[in-house]
């Protein structure tokens, strides 16, 4: 007997950080699905070659800061302005600057935790009232293996994904009877322009034996497929070359 599956075809998913890696392929693998896609970052370029490649008929977007609530806000306002609902919610924006506790500037480091968790509760508050009033909804938090188990040089960044954990954990326990699922995905080390950004370049050996954006875009795809039934509230992803 074959898995059973729930269709995506027709729904509406709102998508954080689309302009690159993990959300940019959620996004492609979404409307591949059947989706439509509410879609948002900060480099409109990257927004408008993204509906250009998808088709405006599955696409709308907004540029904006996702640590500003407003762009949130917006988000949700052209999601349903346009395709009339709104079904889930995969916050995938994300920055990390590594190094000593004492390295790096104040301002990249208060822009890191407005990113990766501010950002991250606008988001979620701003979803969270159409998904009480339809009966349920879908919200995957993409964070990271370092929120489990933070690393040295990365201290600030590994806080502010155990932040988006622990957050996950108990918006989970507090939506759940309103029909709301909500999935911490968690993965290592993932080949994108965030990693390359670290100090490494296209090209390092490294890079080839860790996850790829589509790996991690395939595992929130198959969360947000599971019969309503099914509640998948963590999920840890390694590549087969990276020890745990």
């Amino acid at each position: 007997m074959p898995a059973e599956t729930r269709s995506l075809a027709g729904t509406v998913i709102a998508v954080t950080g689309a302009s690159a890696g993990i959300g940019r392929a959620t996004a492609r693998l979404l409307v591949e699905a059947g989706a439509k896609v509410a879609i948002t970052a900060r480099r409109e370029e990257r927004l408008t070659e993204l509906e250009a490649e998808l088709g405006s008929d599955s696409v709308v977007w907004v540029t904006g800061d996702i640590a500003d609530a407003a762009t949130n806000a917006r988000l949700v306002a052209v999601a349903l302005e346009k395709f009339g609902r709104l079904d889930s919610l995969v916050a995938s924006a994300g920055i990390g600057v590594y190094g000593g506790i004492v390295d790096g500037t104040d301002q990249e480091m208060q822009t890191m935790i407005d990113t990766n968790f501010t950002g991250t509760v606008w988001g979620v508050r701003s979803v969270v009232p159409t998904f009480l009033k339809a009966g349920g909804g879908d919200i995957v938090i993409v964070t990271s293996v370092a929120g489990i188990n933070g690393g040295a040089d990365e201290a600030v960044y590994a806080g502010t994904k155990a932040a988006q954990l622990v957050f996950a954990g108990a918006i989970d326990r507090e939506l759940r009877e309103s029909g709301i699922r909500v999935t911490a995905l968690c993965p290592a080390a993932v080949s994108t322009e965030f990693a390359i950004g670290t100090g490494r370049t296209a090209g390092d050996a490294w890079l080839e034996d860790v996850l790829t954006p589509e790996d991690v875009a395939g595992s929130i795809l198959f969360t947000l497929q599971q019969p309503r039934r099914v509640r998948t509230t963590q999920v840890t992803m390694w590549s087969a070359a990276q020890g745990s």
